[in-house]
């Protein structure tokens, strides 16, 4: 449905797209897409310079090119980040110290201008956030359901994994409610252009969404446990090794980034 997956990741499309698609990136091996996000996770919490930091972003954009991924549909899975980043990073923007862009705004608590100090502050937030979005969402949507949950098995201890397990498939029940729901609504009149005029409609397809979602969720449990369900999801699959190539890349990338903090950021090791 495009009115939810315009703006927010759309879990079908996701899965679409690593299971249907045979790009570059479905054949890399699952274990190096997570050692690469570690990498990010890294090298965007050390790097403190703003073009280092786009020059990551923009790295982490082609390769979601070369993925053969929408970027159209990207620009509006953006949404939900940047307003996470304009909360944060907005203010921030305005309270940095420095020279000013312009004149300043006047206030009763004094003038308020944005400096370029601030301007920098938001655009290397920006770039730290976006980096690790876009590629956490290039990884999902070029890898296969079943290496998904193979790892996620691996990584997580038990029961956390089977919860997450769980969750992602009634995800997909809980979409089609909602769908449900929105459609029946159109059909009545609704308009959902404005949210504040229809926030009752809102509130009252929410809360059927959340009822549903637990009745629907009592009924999985039940056939569930009547099929011999003991709290083990058992995975068939196997997700080998990355091989020698890929770990030595990964391992350059890890040795980059500290010796980047080792001798840029903490200078612990002089130049």
């Amino acid at each position: 449905m495009t009115t939810l997956s315009n703006h927010v990741p759309d879990p079908r499309l996701i899965t679409a797209f690593a299971e249907r698609r045979d790009g570059p990136l479905h054949r890399i091996n699952p274990w190096t897409k997570v050692g690469v996000v570690g990498v990010l996770v890294l090298a965007v919490t050390v790097f403190d310079r703003l073009a280092l930091l786009a020059g990551l972003y923009g790295t982490v954009l082609v390769v979601y090119g070369l993925a053969d991924l929408p970027f159209r549909r990207l620009i509006g899975w953006y949404t939900l980040p940047m307003l996470f980043i304009i909360s944060v990073a907005g203010p921030l923007a305005f309270l940095e110290p420095g020279t000013p862009i312009g004149g300043a705004v006047p206030t009763p608590f004094g003038g308020f201008s944005v400096t370029w100090e601030g301007l920098t502050l938001f655009l290397e937030l920006s770039c730290r956030s976006l980096t690790v979005v876009t590629f956490s969402l290039t990884a999902s949507m070029t890898t296969k359901y079943t290496d998904v949950a193979y790892m996620l098995g691996r990584l997580l201890p038990r029961p956390i994994d089977q919860v997450a397990l769980l969750t992602y498939r009634f995800t997909f029940v809980m979409l089609e409610t909602l769908e449900d729901l929105v459609k029946a609504a159109l059909s009545r009149g609704a308009n959902f252009s404005e949210f504040w005029s229809n926030k009752r409609l809102y509130a009252r397809i929410l809360g059927m969404t959340m009822l549903s979602a637990i009745e629907q969720s009592e009924r999985l449990v039940k056939s569930m446990e009547a099929r011999g369900y003991d709290g083990d999801l058992t995975l068939y699959g196997d997700v080998p090794r990355p091989p020698a190539r890929e770990l030595v890349v990964i391992g350059a990338c890890y040795a980059g980034v500290v010796a980047y903090a080792l001798v840029g950021v903490y200078e612990v090791i002089p130049v």
